[in-house]
């Protein structure tokens, strides 16, 4: 209260000081306008965003006297950046002068100065202007200083490795900083970079690998966290130096890796040199080199240099080595006083050992001993026997190793291949003459082959005997007596029957010839059903009956017959047996349809297409059992009808009356007939078949009226539709529409009359006047004629006609007329019962009665604003009174002119003496005016008045306008405004239009309503007045920024808080309200990383992702918070706040730990010490090691040998464990696999396992010991062993592992010297032959073979005892009679084996002592698979499990007869041919496999275009069986289904014919356009053992134009087998059924064939419908799935996708009548248009021919060449004027010369030989003289080079030459 008199007393001394202000002086000061604001306040972002110059303020200023304004700066501190300039007398615009930049200066505080020139000097009125500089993103992050290069070793621990710093001079989110990473190669992988605390950590991540890379280029971008627009960073370079240590093995960088050497070189000669260095570039110790294997024995390498040099003799024969070549392995190892054990790596070299000739080519035996048929063909090789084996070998190299082979002796019979070889060569001796092979004539013969050097100097030479018997065999095959045996049964014989004797005979003797053959065997297709006698050869039926014997299947059968001798195991023969199936009458013949159906015309004799019935009997054609007679036998009008008996044709007998057949009203009846099949077999079988003929109506009846003639009379005002008469008349026809019958008025209606078409009434026609008053002429008698139509169609149509008279009666009925009554005014107030009207009327009938009334309904009422009043609101019809005799109008009660203005009454007057009917009446409408008086109060449009102002609103911001109204006239208001002074002083009121604006400064928080009384009062006299109350809301304006409330910063979170989790609620608040008010809350996109989420309304942060405490140990996240951020945000009407949280992520336990094991096995003695540790393992676990989460410990679970061992963990640091042995481990040497488990000590633990690899080394404690063969063992050797056969192979082991455990072996000496005879290899044990062994001289020697180990210090070993036999050369291998035997097994059956022929029994003579050993039988090649088991001992050969024909239908066996019974030997084909056999193993076929269908749906279309019988798809099946066991049937299985047809509802016959053979299928109907939907049907196969398979067959029916063509860039051979690739990949994408139609070369518009492309026509079918698409449809489905089916088409080189067919012009868009009228009309418009043209042209050129021919024509012609008439006037000659177009207009030049240009165009001149002027001469036919041409002499201008183009600048002809010309007007052609 004290404040508000303070400022009461501070407004009158105000008041008092301006008083005596403006008493003294005239002059008064002038002010600012700044609309209620104490300062102006202008905001400006920095920079490039508000340029210099930019227009930043408007001043404005007022002065109550109106003088000049002039506004200013006070000088000050950085008043430099504005300039004011003066736009008006009080007007003046601020610019800016000097860039901003709000990192020197955000905020600038001048004071503007006003005056009006009459202050006084230095007096102003002045403003404060704050200019407040907004901040941009225009500043980079700098760096702090940094390191700039680090040294990391290489196997570092992850782990932080600095830290950099930088700092941004914007503000807010624009100079906050995140830190990101970059490398220059990419490889940024093994750092990390992390933004804590504005800082940038820089953390190793992954141990580094100096070897792969040894310099990191580490590259730190510091970017600001700007949301949008421009984002600036910063960048530092910090090179990462990674150290080495040593952690690789050494690398090999020299190494030859193949070299070469002579066989001869001296030892010590140096063979190669490599070289190696250390892995680890930084430290390169020293390396030493070692030979650890693969020629050991005759190769060293120096340690220090790495040079390998020969310790031994070479020799590349040597079958130690591969093929005259050692690869060495080398062994490099790091001298590391730092690394146990030594790092070392391998690599090997190969030496080749280059040839030397020191080898005589020699034959693998001494001798050679053969075979051979008598018979045998040229080229036939003979077979070697007594363990012969035909190679010769020299191993030399090149020419020393090539020889060739030749025969000596042999008289040519013989030769041998090849006849050169290499090294070695397996040979075979030929025939060459077999004419010299006889048995009877030779026996034996005997020749040598010779292997010769093909080397110039000294060959060596090596020859061979070779010994060759004659062998005899059996050479004949039995022969049948006839080669085609051919007989017939009758297809009802029985079992028993005798089918045929079939006979053969063989020219060999005994069981060789006739007397050994016997019958083996019968194939066909009715073998099975056959017996055939072995011995006669008599087949008989074994088994009657079946599908096999009815001819109707199969009526012919192909058998095959064998015969072999040598009791049926010899040589065999076939002929064949054919048996003809004999035809009985077994089969009724059969009509092709269910049903027949004809129609037929009544009175008709043939029916509309011959009715033919067909039947068919497949008994045989020809006989009796298939003749068809057809006759009718049933129906009720059979005798009407007749029928061929032979043909089937059924024709009427007479025409029938269609109204004699019982039926319906139907234009169609049926009648019912059965007809019979019978053929002429015994006993006759026969069938029937209805048939429906169905009659149908002809309009053979006439209609007939019931009368002859009708009358009628009617009145004349009978309304329209109001019926006459009724006329009848009847049709005798049948049915419908023949007998239906309408009626049509044919003449005599005059539009009075209409009828109905079917009924027959006449009635009056609407809108039709009956009175004769009103027709013209005058009538009152009408006659029609009416006709009655029956149903019939054009000339079938039958008609009959009545007349119909109508009388028209006279009535009374015309109405009375109004006199206008015009308009009146009546005052309101009026006394009631005053007259103000009366009405007039009058009525031209006679005699009228009229009575007038006010329509009540018709008046209408306005209000002054000419708004309708209804009269329900108002009664206006009860203030008057209206006489209804004299039609007087009176007031019967008060008028309100404020309720209604203007009435317009509606007054009627009606006949009363009218007719009866419609009522005679007239109307016309009374206009009333009432006149105003003054009797009603203002009143508000509102009973009250609420609006609202924004706060800060300018002065005279517009609040609310009120509006009063007066219903009176008097309507003018003056409006008042009353309340609270300081409300009043908020606002101003504009009295005269009720308009209320702001005053001054207006502020929500202070004042939130403002609420005052307005007041409006009249000018009328005495003045009223209204009150209403106004209600004004002040709106918020967001004018405050939010702020956060204090509160925590830091919060903690575990790292499994599942997703959607709460952590932490962040308050903001903000003074404003509304939206202003609103907070919005937001999380910095970059701080988050993804891993969080903020409530925009509650502030409730949450986890969005998983986090993982191991990837981030803590975000630093930036909220914040914007108001009015739904609608001013991208406005930029958002003001904000931010506050930083840190969250912290508590570690769970979720990471396993990661072991850390020796990648290599771990080496120790066997002999280790037991408390000493092994190995010491660790393990690293990404949880938090300060947790137990991070720790773990180690144990031993399994593996090989774990309880041996144990775990110890290392004391401080708990992720390390030693390994300890339990016990001793002597004896336990080898390779332990530990498992090993690291478990940390989190809740719940996690557990990994790992593999620990020990390996225990040998102390050589064991001696080798012999395992194979056994002690004192005998073994034979032939004498003509070479040297270097392997004797045996020794085989000891050695219980010790390593060196210790390597085994060598060599020969022990002995005092008889048999180890000089042999040799054994030191490593493999196999033991060779060092000399010619001689059995003679020694046939036994006693060998001791020592094995030894490579221990040290001292090596163990053992003896083994061998008796080694030389076997005399007469002993040969076991050998086979025959070389190859042929069984025949039978599939899927267990079969009981067969035993395999023996051996041929060994050579009495010369055994000697030799020891007689068991032959045991091998298969060695051909059972990989292990179908076949031989028993060794037995030989006896069977299966081990069914076999399976399909999988495998051959087999070859290699079977190897030896007297080794111990092992299998290895077989060498070589050295044991002669022992072997071939068994040859043919599986017999089953019928085991049923047919399956290529697919189990089927699908396929046909168009209603198609062709009866067209074979259009082809059903497939396939079956695994060969022969009559693959022949597969197929067949239609039950009915077609017809589903959504239309059109196909009288199909009688199956629509689809499958072809038995080839599964074709054919159409069995002739399609009709207009058909509809689709077929399915099953299909079964089946082959000759009855197993079958079924499949789906789906059709579409579907018209042409449905059918879609792709053109494809390839050949159709190209595509036609992948085009079902292409069918199931489009059928997969469009998700439908895809059919092929058919595959064409590809036609062109113009009907050409381009064979570079294919035309593929397919249709889809929607899979759920079975509906056909539109070709729109598919081609829709094609644009949609474009990018799908993109590879496909590329792959099909789809060039483009179309309909099949053009789409004609459907009746929607023309018809066809249309379509020819418009061709026809636009053919004769273009015809007469063309003919117009050609006139047109004609006429021109003949005029242009004239006006040519003017213009050239000449009396004489230059007698010169080249010289014109010009030049002729020229010397002064005078052309005498003899033109006939001599007079000026007469010429055609002169009428058109300069309107016309044609002789402008350049089409005009003539390129050809003759210009076109030629035409144009006078006289074309002087052969001596040239014509007349217009030359380059007579227009100098015109170019004379006439074959260059002329262009337009330069293009002159002789007409713009006239113009140019002296008196041109008078100029007349001549002169020219």
């Amino acid at each position: 209260m004290r404040d508000y008199s303070n400022r009461v007393r501070l407004k009158c001394i105000i008041a008092v000081w301006l008083s005596l202000v403006l008493g003294v002086s005239a002059n008064r000061p002038p002010r600012f306008l700044i609309e209620g604001q104490s300062e102006i306040v202008v905001r400006l972002k920095e920079g490039a965003d508000t340029p210099v110059g930019s227009l930043i303020y408007r001043l404005r200023g007022i002065d109550p006297d109106g003088d000049e304004l002039k506004f200013g700066i006070r000088d000050q501190l950085g008043s430099n950046i504005l300039r004011i300039e003066a736009i008006t007398t009080n007007e003046a615009n601020i610019y800016l002068v000097k860039e901003l930049d709000r990192e020197i200066r955000d905020e600038y505080s001048f004071v503007l100065t006003l005056t009006d020139g009459h202050l006084g000097e230095g007096n102003f009125i002045t403003q404060s202007f704050l200019l407040l500089v907004e901040d941009v993103n225009d500043n980079e992050p700098i760096f702090k200083p940094y390191p700039s290069a680090i040294t990391v070793k290489e196997d570092a621990s992850p782990g932080i490795l600095t830290t950099v710093e930088a700092t941004d001079l914007d503000e807010g989110a624009y100079g906050q900083v995140l830190y990101h990473l970059q490398e220059v190669d990419g490889d940024v992988d093994n750092f990390a970079i992390q933004t804590v605390n504005s800082k940038g950590v820089i953390r190793l991540t992954k141990q580094l690998d100096y070897e792969r890379k040894s310099l990191y280029q580490l590259r730190v971008l510091a970017i600001d966290r700007a949301n949008q627009g421009r984002v600036n960073t910063g960048t530092a370079a910090i090179l990462v130096k990674v150290q080495d240590v040593e952690d690789q093995p050494p690398e090999f960088v020299v190494v030859s890796p193949v070299t070469r050497i002579s066989e001869d070189a001296d030892v010590g000669t140096s063979v190669l040199q490599v070289h190696a260095i250390d892995g680890d570039r930084g430290i390169n110790n020293r390396i030493t080199y070692s030979i650890i294997s693969g020629g050991e024995e005759h190769f060293d390498i120096d340690s220090s240099s790495g040079t390998v040099y020969t310790v031994s003799q070479l020799d590349r024969e040597d079958p130690r080595n591969s093929n005259g070549a050692y690869i060495l392995e080398i062994l490099a190892t790091e001298e590391s006083l730092m690394v146990s054990p030594m790092p070392s790596a391998t690599t090997e070299v190969t030496v080749i050992i280059t040839d030397v000739n020191d080898e005589t080519p020699r034959f693998r035996s001494d001798k050679y001993v053969g075979e051979v048929l008598e018979n045998a063909q040229q080229n036939t090789p003979i077979t070697f026997l007594q363990d012969g084996v035909p190679e010769v070998f020299d191993y030399d190299q090149g020419k020393n190793g090539t020889f060739e082979l030749f025969l000596q002796g042999d008289n040519g019979v013989f030769d041998v291949t090849p006849f050169k070889g290499i090294n070695e060569a397996s040979f075979l001796i030929r025939v060459n003459d077999p004419s010299s092979l006889d048995y009877e004539k030779v026996t034996v013969m005997n020749f040598s082959l010779i292997a010769k050097e093909i080397v110039s100097n000294n060959p060596k030479i090596s020859v061979v005997p070779i010994t060759v018997h004659i062998k005899d065999e059996n050479d004949n095959f039995p022969e049948f007596t006839e080669s085609l045996y051919t007989v017939s049964i009758p297809e009802n014989c029985g079992a028993g029957t005798t089918v045929a004797w079939v006979r053969a005979l063989d020219q060999d003797s005994d069981n060789y010839g006739t007397r050994g053959i016997r019958y083996t065997g019968l194939g066909g297709s009715i073998a099975s059903l056959l017996s055939l006698n072995p011995i006669s050869g008599v087949i008989t039926v074994k088994q009657a009956g079946g599908d096999s014997f009815d001819r109707e299947l199969v009526s012919r059968h192909y058998l095959t017959v064998e015969a072999r001798d040598d009791l049926g195991k010899g040589n065999r023969n076939t002929a064949q047996l054919i048996v003809n199936i004999e035809d009985v009458n077994d089969n009724a013949p059969m009509f092709l349809a269910n049903k027949y159906e004809a129609r037929l015309l009544e009175n008709e004799r043939q029916f509309e297409n011959p009715l033919v019935l067909e039947a068919r009997d497949i008994d045989l054609n020809g006989t009796k059992n298939s003749h068809i007679e057809y006759s009718i036998v049933g129906g009720e009008y059979k005798h009407n009808f007749s029928i061929d008996p032979n043909l089937g044709i059924v024709t009427p007998v007479d025409g029938l009356d269609f109204e004699q057949i019982p039926g319906d009203n139907t234009n169609i009846r049926p009648i019912h007939l059965t007809v019979r099949a019978r053929d002429f077999g015994v006993p006759p079988l026969s069938s029937t078949v209805p048939v429906t003929i169905y009659v149908q109506d002809v309009n053979d009846h006439a209609p007939m009226f019931q009368q002859m003639m009708y009358k009628r009379s009617i009145p004349e005002d009978m309304p329209g539709g109001t019926s006459v008469l009724e006329v009848k008349a009847r049709d005798g026809d049948g049915s419908s529409p023949n007998n239906r019958v309408v009626y049509r008025i044919q003449r005599g209606a005059s539009d009075k009359f209409v009828i109905d078409s079917r009924s027959g009434v006449v009635c009056v026609a609407n809108g039709s006047s009956l009175d004769p008053d009103k027709t013209n002429p005058k009538s009152n008698r009408y006659t029609l004629t009416i006709v009655a139509l029956d149903g019939g169609i054009g000339e079938q149509q039958l008609s009959a006609a009545v007349l119909v008279n109508i009388t028209i009666v006279d009535v009374n009925n015309k109405p009375p007329v109004f006199v206008e009554p015009g308009t009146i005014s009546v005052k309101e107030n009026t006394q009631v019962g005053t007259l103000v009207y009366r009405a007039q009327a009058h009525d031209p009938d006679s005699q009228p009665v009229l009575r007038f009334a006010i329509d009540k309904d018709a008046s209408i009422a306005r209000d002054e604003d000419g708004v309708l009043v209804p009269l329900t609101e108002n009664d206006y019809i009860a203030l008057w009174d209206l006489n209804a005799v004299d039609g007087t109008l009176r007031v019967v009660r008060l008028l309100d002119r404020e309720k209604v203005e203007t009435i317009k009454l509606v007054i009627t007057v009606e006949d009363m003496a009218a007719v009866a009917g419609p009522q005679q009446t007239a109307s016309a409408t009374l206009t009333i005016i009432v006149a105003d008086e003054n009797d009603n109060n203002p009143k508000f449009r509102k009973p009250y008045y609420r609006t609202s102002i924004a706060e800060n609103s300018k002065n005279g911001a517009n609040i609310v306008t009120v509006i009063a109204d007066d219903a009176d006239k008097n309507r003018t208001m003056t409006y008042y405004v009353e309340g609270a002074e300081k409300l009043l002083n908020l606002i101003h009121m504009e009295s005269s239009t009720g308009e209320i604006v702001v005053a001054n400064k207006i502020d929500h928080e202070q004042q939130a309503w403002i609420n005052l009384t307005v007041k409006a009062v009249d000018s009328g006299q005495p003045p009223r007045y209204a009150v209403v109350d106004l209600f004004i809301q002040v709106l918020d304006e967001n004018d405050n920024n939010p702020y956060f409330e204090s509160g925590n910063f830091e919060y903690r979170v575990r790292e499994d808080v599942e997703p959607g989790t709460t952590i932490a609620n962040i308050v903001a608040r903000d003074a404003d309200s509304g939206e202003y008010g609103k907070l919005t809350y937001l999380l910095d996109r970059m701080s988050t990383q993804g891993k969080f989420l903020i409530n925009a309304e509650t502030g409730a942060v949450t986890v969005s992702d998983w986090l993982d405490r191991e990837t981030r140990a803590s975000y630093t996240l930036v909220v914040e918070a914007w108001d009015n951020y739904q609608f001013g945000y991208l406005s930029g009407e958002s003001r904000n706040a931010f506050k930083q949280i840190v969250v912290y992520i508590e570690d769970v336990n979720d990471n396993p730990p990661i072991l850390q094991l020796p990648s290599e096995c771990v080496t120790i003695s066997e002999f280790h010490k037991h408390r000493e540790p092994i190995v010491a393992v660790s393990a690293t676990d990404a949880d938090d090691n300060a947790s137990t989460n991070g720790r773990v410990q180690f144990r031993l679970v399994g593996g090989k040998g774990y309880d041996l061992f144990r775990f110890e963990q290392v004391g401080g640091d708990a992720n390390t464990g030693r390994l300890f042995a339990k016990q001793s481990l002597k004896d336990r040497f080898g390779n332990y696999s530990l498992t090993v488990e690291a478990k940390d000590l989190g809740t719940p633990p996690n557990v990994v396992r790992g593999e620990l690899r020990l390996c225990v080394t040998d102390f050589n404690d064991h001696a080798p010991v012999f395992v194979h063969p056994p002690q004192n063992v005998t073994i034979k050797v032939p004498e003509n062993a070479t040297i270097g056969t392997v004797v045996v192979e020794v085989r000891a082991i050695d219980a010790d592992i390593g060196a210790n455990g390597a085994v060598r072996y060599r020969v022990r000496r002995d005092a008889g010297g048999a180890w000089r005879a042999f040799s054994v290899h030191a490593t493999s044990g196999a033991l060779r032959t060092a000399v010619p062994l001689h059995r003679d001289t020694t046939a036994r020697y006693q060998l001791r073979i020592e094995a030894y180990d490579l221990g040290l210090p001292t090596p163990l070993s053992s003896d083994l005892d061998l008796t080694i036999y030389v076997q005399d050369v007469d002993s040969y291998r076991p050998r086979f009679p025959d070389k190859h035997l042929h069984i025949n097994l039978t599939e899927n059956m267990y079969e009981e084996g067969l035993y395999l022929p023996s051996v041929i029994e060994r050579d009495e003579f010369d055994r000697g002592d030799e020891p007689v050993l068991p032959v045991c039988y091998y298969i060695v090649e051909g059972n990989e698979d292990g179908e076949f088991e031989l028993h060794r001992n037995t030989h006896r050969l069977a299966t081990q499990r069914p076999l399976d024909r399909e999988r495998k239908s051959n087999y070859t066996l290699t079977v190897l007869a030896t007297e080794e019974c111990v092992a299998a030997p290895e077989y060498r084909a070589h050295v044991h041919s002669a022992s072997t056999l071939t068994v040859h193993v043919a599986v017999n076929d089953l019928n085991d496999n049923a047919p399956q269908f290529l697919s189990r749906i089927f699908t396929g279309g046909i168009t209603t275009e198609a062709d009866f019988g067209i074979e259009f798809m082809h059903v497939k099946a396939i079956d695994l069986d060969e022969g009559e066991n693959a022949k597969m049937g197929y067949y239609l299985l039950g009915e077609v289904k017809k589903t959504l047809t239309e059109g196909l509802e009288n199909l009688a016959v199956s629509p689809f014919l499958v072809n038995e053979e080839t599964g074709a299928i054919s159409l069995n109907f002739d399609p009709q356009k207009g058909m509809k939907g689709y077929f399915d049907f099953k299909v079964l196969v089946n082959d000759t053992g009855g197993l079958q398979d079924e499949s789906h067959v789906f059709i579409y029916l579907l018209r042409e134009d449905q059918r879609v063509r792709f053109v494809l860039r390839s050949h159709p051979s190209e595509v036609r087998d992948k085009i079902n690739i292409f069918r199931e990949k489009l059928a997969q994408v469009a998700e439908s059924v895809v059919n092929i139609d058919d595959l064409r070369v590809h036609e062109n518009k113009d009907g050409s064939v381009d064979n570079t492309k294919t035309d593929l026509y397919l249709h889809l079918v929607n899979g759920q419908d079975h509906s056909v698409l539109e070709v729109n449809q598919v081609l829709q489905l094609v644009d949609k799935n474009i990018e799908q089916l993109d590879d496909l088409f590329k792959e099909f080189n789809v060039l483009d996708t179309q309909p099949a067919e053009y789409q004609p012009l459907t009746v929607d868009t023309i018809t066809s009548n249309q379509t020819v009228f418009w061709l026809v009309w636009t053919t004769l418009f273009l015809t007469v248009l063309l003919a117009l043209s050609v006139m047109m042209c004609l006429s021109q050129r003949a005029d242009y021919v004239r006006r040519l021919k003017a213009a050239t024509a000449t009396a004489y012609s230059s007698p010169t060449p080249g010289e014109s008439d010009m030049t002729i006037r020229s010397s002064g000659g005078r052309v005498p004027n003899t033109n006939k177009h001599s007079t000026k207009g007469s010429n055609p030049i002169w009428l058109h010369a300069y309107e016309n240009e044609w002789y402008k165009s350049d089409d005009q001149v003539s390129h050809s030989e003759r210009d076109s002027l030629d035409e144009n001469a006078v006289d074309q036919d002087l052969s001596n003289e040239k014509p007349y041409f217009i030359t380059t002499g007579a227009f100098p201008s015109i170019d004379s080079n006439a074959t260059e183009p002329q262009t337009n600048t330069v293009k002159y002809d002789f007409y713009q030459q006239l113009e140019q010309m002296k008196n041109a007007k008078n100029m007349e052609t001549t002169e020219l």
